[in-house]
């Protein structure tokens, strides 16, 4: 692993305080609250979180210094100037909001945690679940040799994964199932707990036992023991050592009484250092390992089912959502013919308990042509979504034709869908606004030339896992995604990207479809951004001696960084043209009084305790014009049309997209999934809401019921928060409900 030197680029404070007068950053109605309760990091030494400019200094930073020019013995001061130049024009791009990273980013990056875990700048991840070797990686097991396989080791990458904030996505295809052997025998398993532990009393009724009571009458010496840790590998261990003694192949001794040892693990409400947030008290592992247990249990003789690697799957996510902070964000992946992976979700008491942890979808290929049950699920259910493995393996961009075995490993998705991943990679991400970045003078080419760069460092950071390490380094994929698509080609073009459809015949089915008529001057722009982006990469992989990108282009969902810039979403239309906004607080958050001082409507939380819903009136850009759609009013065509454009002419990964249908179109999604099936990678589907539910997140207005509460709305949160708090705000605030995708997938932090 590359060890980590003192920055050799840096920014001035002369420098930052010259853009803070010349750039305003283009804060979206939600843009700084937004910012300041998700990504503003605790500065001990000022007694308060950070502002702005200080999030992007330490993120350019943060990034610039992983360049591997300024890790070597004698760093060329030329290598410094010319990086600390690129550092001003990323700040500029950053603080100005026509730009940003990732959300994990914006967290972690130029932090010490950073440098101790590299992983973390990557929103999310890809394992496969089979048996695979650890291999050199940060988890060691003392019962294993690094080249062994173990059915507990992707259950260990998803646990060590989510804990550090990342999405995963898993696959439990036939193929990979298959490989699991038989579950040998039954585990006995104990957990004991010291009296001492503030845990103690909750402990037990989880179904702990008391430490010093079972030691009287039993022997250590006649059982596999291990005492956790008080750290996040210590909870990894003790679910490996729980998985492993069930197969023969990783128990040599065929020890089957385990016995985990609690006591160290800190309390519920301790603070969590690095990482931040607090923790959950060991209560949540304890609830898994016993669940865990009896799915393995009740298989002995047996082999496992997709459905069984799932729930392991879900319940570990589960686990990792009672640690307050982060939001476990898990898709699973299964085979397009198993029927129980497909319907295992209508088992309502599991669902509740620990299904609802994973959005599931099937992998296919061109051939497959059984969209009937899928789309009819998807009606019901939202699921599953599709995923097309032979178009990822074989193609980047569909313009760019058939390119056999380009990216011939994959093997699954992100859980947002928008990047296609081989066995251990993640996702790498990085996002322009063009409407914002157009608006604020940039070149585009130089815009996307900058967030490209940007990436190609994150895949020198210090990776944990071995798996994770050899597939980064092979592949070095990047994704540079753009948002606010619609805002920027209505603005651009005075239309949105599909101007019509006209008749045509299915090659294959002879069957008449209505193929998408696009504005060729939205094909012309994106495919020479395209271009330059693959250029730019082409540049500094030359220059820094690496393997150019395996893919370059994406278009992630966005979400909480969208709201930033106040851009749509991806590629996603708006919601709504004029909508209220509902975005849930901790009821002790110092913004509330803010927020209050500025007449935002404010009422307790009808689902949680302890929690306020802020209400926010929203416009989107354009909501006046007659080219202006909405997710409440376009088409299903036109939302698989506008995604196929995507896939068609920019991204050569994949394109996240939730297309929202109206009851009365369900019955063209297996049509749609049809038409497009030689095109699109990743599909998933949602019916509209509307006002479906009480303070839903997002509520459709009229335009005159937002001039009324805009009416009520008077001066500027930042200014009163200020004012209010001297600057000075409190530490460790817990975050409610954001992710950094919408609907669940990819969690912020």
């Amino acid at each position: 692993m590359q060890a980590m030197k003192l920055s050799s680029v840096s920014l001035s404070d002369e420098f930052i305080n010259q853009v803070k007068n010349e750039v305003t950053p283009h804060w979206g109605e939600l843009g700084w609250v937004t910012y300041k309760r998700t990504y503003a990091r605790w500065l001990p030494e000022k007694q308060r979180t950070e502002n702005w400019d200080e999030t992007v200094k330490r993120v350019v930073e943060g990034n610039v210094n992983l360049d591997p020019r300024l890790h070597e013995e004698n760093v060329d001061p030329k290598v410094v100037d010319e990086l600390t130049e690129e550092a001003k024009k990323l700040y500029k791009l950053i603080y100005g909001l026509a730009a940003t990273p990732s959300g994990r980013n914006l967290w972690i990056s130029g932090t010490s945690y950073e440098h101790r875990n590299g992983d973390a700048l990557n929103n999310c991840w890809f394992i496969a679940v089979r048996p695979q070797p650890y291999g050199n990686s940060h988890i060691v097991h003392e019962y294993l040799k690094p080249d062994q396989p173990a059915v507990s080791m992707p259950y260990s990458f998803m646990f060590d994964q989510l804990m550090k904030g990342g999405g995963v996505g898993f696959s439990v295809t036939k193929e990979n199932v298959h490989k699991i052997p038989m579950v040998d025998d039954k585990v006995n398993l104990t957990v004991i707990i010291d009296k001492n532990s503030e845990s103690y009393e909750a402990s037990l009724k989880m179904g702990a036992v008391d430490k010093d009571d079972w030691l009287k009458n039993h022997s250590l010496n006649d059982v596999q023991y291990y005492k956790s840790p008080d750290t996040r590998e210590g909870w990894v261990i003790s679910n490996a050592h729980l998985i492993d003694l069930h197969f023969d192949q990783t128990t040599p001794n065929h020890q089957r009484n385990l016995v985990l040892d609690m006591s160290e693990i800190r309390p519920k409400g301790a603070k969590i250092k690095g990482f931040g947030g607090t923790a959950s008290g060991p209560m949540p592992l304890i609830e898994m390992l016993f669940d865990i247990n009896d799915v393995l249990n009740t298989h002995v003789g047996q082999h496992l089912s997709a459905v069984d690697c799932t729930d392991i799957g879900n319940l570990i996510g589960k686990t990792v959502v009672a640690g307050n902070v982060r939001r476990s964000a898990e898709l699973a992946l299964g085979s397009a013919d198993d029927e129980d992976f497909i319907t295992m979700k209508q088992d309502k008491e599991k669902l509740y308990h620990h299904r609802w942890a994973s959005n599931n979808s099937v992998a296919v290929d061109s051939n497959f042509d059984n969209y009937g049950p899928v789309a009819d699920s998807i009606r019901h259910n939202g699921e599953p979504g599709i995923v097309n493995l032979e178009l990822s393996r074989n193609y980047g961009r569909k313009i760019d034709g058939v390119q056999k075995g380009i990216d011939a490993n994959v093997e699954g998705t992100n859980p947002c869908g928008e990047i296609s991943l081989a066995n251990g990679e993640p996702c790498n991400l990085f996002e322009v606004f063009p409407y914002v970045a157009s608006q604020q003078g940039w070149d585009l080419h130089e815009a996307f030339r900058l967030g490209t760069r940007y990436s190609k460092r994150v895949t020198f950071s210090n990776y944990d896992w071995e798996v994770s390490r050899n597939v980064i380094e092979k592949n070095r994929r990047i994704g540079i995604s753009m948002s606010g698509i619609q805002d920027w080609i209505l603005s651009e073009l005075g239309n949105r990207v599909v101007t019509g459809f006209e008749d045509t015949k299915d090659p294959e089915t002879g069957k008449l479809v209505k193929k998408p008529l696009y504005d060729q001057r939205a094909v012309k722009q994106v495919d020479g951004l395209y271009q330059a982006v693959v250029a730019a990469d082409k540049e500094y992989s030359d220059t820094l001696g690496c393997q150019p990108s395996v893919k370059h282009t994406t278009v992630k969902p966005s979400g909480t960084v969208a709201k930033l810039a106040g851009v749509s979403e991806g590629m996603h239309f708006h919601y709504a043209g004029y909508l209220i906004q509902r975005i849930r607080f901790q009821d002790t958050d110092p913004l509330l009084p803010a927020l209050k001082a500025c007449g935002y409507h404010i009422e307790p939380d009808v689902y949680t305790k302890n929690t306020m819903c802020v209400e926010f009136p929203i416009r989107a850009a354009h909501a006046d014009s007659k080219e202006f759609a909405s997710a409440g009013n376009v088409s299903i065509a036109e939302q698989f049309a506008t995604q196929a454009f995507l896939q068609t002419y920019w991204s050569d990964n994949a394109v996240s997209c939730t297309v929202t249908f109206q009851k009365d179109e369900g019955d063209q999604i297996a049509p749609l999934m049809r038409q497009y099936r030689f095109t699109t990678k990743s599909t998933s589907l949602l019916p509209y809401a509307g006002n479906g539910f009480k303070q839903a997140p997002k509520e459709p207005i009229d335009e005159k019921t937002y001039e009324s509460r805009v009416m009520e709305i008077h001066g500027n949160v930042e200014t009163i928060f200020e004012k209010q708090n001297g600057n000075h705000d409190k530490k460790g605030v817990e975050l409610v409900g954001q992710t950094d995708c919408e609907g669940g997938a990819c969690p912020i932090k």
